[in-house]
């Protein structure tokens, strides 16, 4: 599976951005797809993700705030995010986990993939 992510960009406090990535390849399930960030002297850490079936769990820094959606038909995952601070200054990473063939969802296993990171700046 390959990703692309896009969308990132300069905004200031307050300001909007919407991130889009695209998941192509084959496999026989994409289970969760999901956004995760790291910003400089930090670990990468969980932005949002979201489920086949539309469960989503949020960072509590970005609940309210951030949106994510998917197209299971297209494979794409996207974030909208409002009211962006300078603390969501990161390089944001698209993610998926998926089982790449009938015999890896039989055993419960599951791949990950990461695609190249899209560069958030909030300037105050």
């Amino acid at each position: 599976v390959q990703l692309q992510a896009s969308g990132g960009g300069w905004v200031q406090t307050g300001g909007s951005l919407r991130l889009s990535c695209a998941a192509s390849g084959s496999v026989f399930r994409i289970i969760v797809m999901g956004w995760y960030r790291q910003s400089p002297g930090n670990p990468r850490e969980l932005v949002a993700v979201i489920t086949a079936f539309g469960g989503t769990n949020y960072a509590d820094s970005v609940k309210g705030r951030f949106t994510i959606s998917r197209d299971n038909a297209k494979n794409t995952v996207e974030l909208q995010m409002n009211s962006l601070k300078p603390e969501d200054t990161a390089v944001y990473y698209c993610n998926v986990g998926a089982n790449v063939d009938r015999q890896s969802r039989k055993d419960g296993r599951t791949t990950t993939y990461w695609g190249n990171g899209t560069q958030v700046t909030v300037s105050s």
